[in-house]
């Protein structure tokens, strides 16, 4: 392996440092999955390093490589390979699985008890002048820092080299890439990443520039890795779609919530302009139905006066031709209808009641069923990714049902917290160096996922807080869910002022 590696990189051992640039939280959590694999060599008379390159975790416990750094495992059976990973306090050995020298790749695993991160791989297309980061143990660097073969083969965390893509050019041999991210001898095998942090290439070898440096740099080209994965049974970790900045993002949602600010706002006035012309309206109608009123209650009065004088009139005729039963019944009527009148008069409406038929009449006009759109919802619920809210870098976006009670609790388990309106939970797993913050907003039926990827050291102080309280159960009480809210506070308190993935959805009723 040293002489290929030797012909390959020597003659561009002094590289150009990398631009001064910052570097990418995405890239730094890419490095977890990066490792140095070395060779040692036991002659018998001790222990020597043969030489070493990078390699990348596509399985908690198989790493890709270039073929040539372990060409010198099919020459001799003394040679074992370490790996080496970016961090932690040891390694392990691993053995070749699959060694394909037509397009320079090589499949490692892990022979002992260990565990990588896995590198999330991105097979779409990469375009040209696209940012592009190298990630590696370029072997200057190491001789630059005075590292020793004790140093070599303990965790340290890798190089990064930012470049372009040079697109239209490609080895013959196989489809690579062309790169100008900075790399040297000891680089072989390790990922070249775009903007955040998915490996679009295993960077293999340079371009000789005037017989002492490179300048150029070629990768073996994801459609080469993931063919070559396929045919030995391995199934990556996949992300897919363009890649988003956080703060992409952040302005497009302040835009949208600005948009819905303003167009709230617009609507408000136009229902209060509604409402105005409906409460001119119906009070033009209540005084137009009240003098209606008025007059057929005074019509009604004065037409049962009138009718209660002829019955009087009639009752004294009959009672003066003896007609005393007939005289009785008409009298009888009389009384009836003056009463009538004087009940048709004292009831009829006033005034004063225009007011109250305006209300009622705005009242019977307004919608008096159906859930408005900002419902808070509750219940089994479907919710679908929205890519243009979204930023997905290491899952897989598929629906997600979840059954949110208004108490906080989902999918009748699991208790969220509760702080200044907002609900929440901070998963913080054992097998998976990752936390995620889950959210729900009930009014606007928003859920959302928010995934930062922590080194060792922070993802084990996240575990000693997070074991540091019981959440409660569901149904607890709006107390213990404000309690757990600030319990997660000190989680949140690690965490990077960007996620590496925000997944947004949007949810409805099933």
């Amino acid at each position: 392996m040293a002489r290929l590696l030797v012909v390959l990189f020597a003659l561009f051992a002094l590289v150009a440092p990398p631009l001064a640039r910052a570097e990418p939280a995405d890239i730094a959590a890419a490095a977890r999955s990066v490792v140095r694999v070395v060779l040692i060599e036991d002659s018998g008379d001790g222990i020597s390093l043969i030489g070493y390159g990078s390699g990348f975790a596509v399985a908690p416990d198989l790493i890709v490589t270039n073929a040539h750094v372990v060409e010198d495992v099919d020459d001799y059976g003394s040679i074992r390979i370490g790996i080496v990973p970016s961090q932690g306090k040891t390694g392990w050995f691993a053995k070749v699985m699959k060694r394909s020298p037509g397009n320079d790749l090589a499949l490692l695993r892990l022979t002992e008890h260990g565990s990588l991160p896995p590198a999330t791989l991105f097979a779409g297309p990469v375009g040209d002048g696209s940012d592009v980061y190298a990630v590696g143990y370029p072997g200057n660097v190491d001789l630059a820092q005075g590292l020793e073969v004790g140093d070599i083969v303990r965790p340290i965390a890798p190089v990064k080299t930012h470049g372009n893509v040079s697109s239209g050019r490609s080895s013959k041999a196989f489809d690579t890439i062309l790169h100008t991210a900075s790399l040297g001898a000891g680089n072989s095998g390790g990922p070249l990443l775009d903007s955040c942090g998915r490996v679009i290439g295993a960077n293999s070898f340079g371009a000789l520039s005037q017989g002492s440096d490179s300048e150029f740099f070629f990768a073996v080209s994801m459609r080469e890795i993931m063919r070559f994965l396929r045919e030995n049974g391995v199934t990556p970790r996949i992300g897919g779609g363009p890649c988003k900045s956080i703060a992409d993002l952040d302005r497009a949602d302040n835009e949208l919530l600005a948009a819905q600010r303003t167009n709230a706002a617009e609507a408000a006035r136009t229902a209060e302009s509604k409402q105005a012309a409906a409460i001119a309206g119906a009070s033009r109608q209540a005084e137009l139905e009240v003098i209606a009123g008025r007059e057929n209650g005074m019509a009604l009065a004065g037409l049962g006066l009138v009718l209660a004088l002829v019955a009087g009139a009639g009752a004294t005729w009959l009672s003066q031709q003896k007609r005393k039963r007939d005289a009785m019944i008409a009298a009888g009527a009389g009384i009836a209808l003056l009463l009538g009148s004087v009940v048709a008069w004292t009831t009829r409406p006033t005034i004063g009641d225009i007011d109250e038929r305006a209300k009622a009449i705005v009242a019977e006009a307004s919608p008096s069923g159906g859930a408005s759109p900002s419902a808070s919802r509750e219940g089994a619920l479907r919710c679908v990714l929205d890519p243009s809210r979204s930023r997905v870098t290491v899952s897989q976006p598929t629906d997600v049902p979840i059954d949110w009670g208004a108490d906080g609790c989902v999918n009748k388990r699991t208790q969220y917290g509760l702080a200044e309106g907002n609900w929440s939970r901070i998963l913080v797993p054992k097998s998976e160096d990752t936390v995620t913050v889950a959210s729900f907003d009930p009014a606007a039926g928003v859920y959302k996922t928010e995934r930062y990827l922590l080194d060792i050291e922070a993802m084990d102080k996240a575990r000693e807080l997070r074991d540091g309280f019981t959440p409660p159960s569901c149904g607890a009480g709006e107390d213990a869910a404000r309690e757990l809210a600030k319990n997660q506070t000190a989680i949140r308190a690690l965490l990077p002022t960007a996620p590496n993935e925000r997944m947004v959805y949007n949810c409805r009723g099933e």
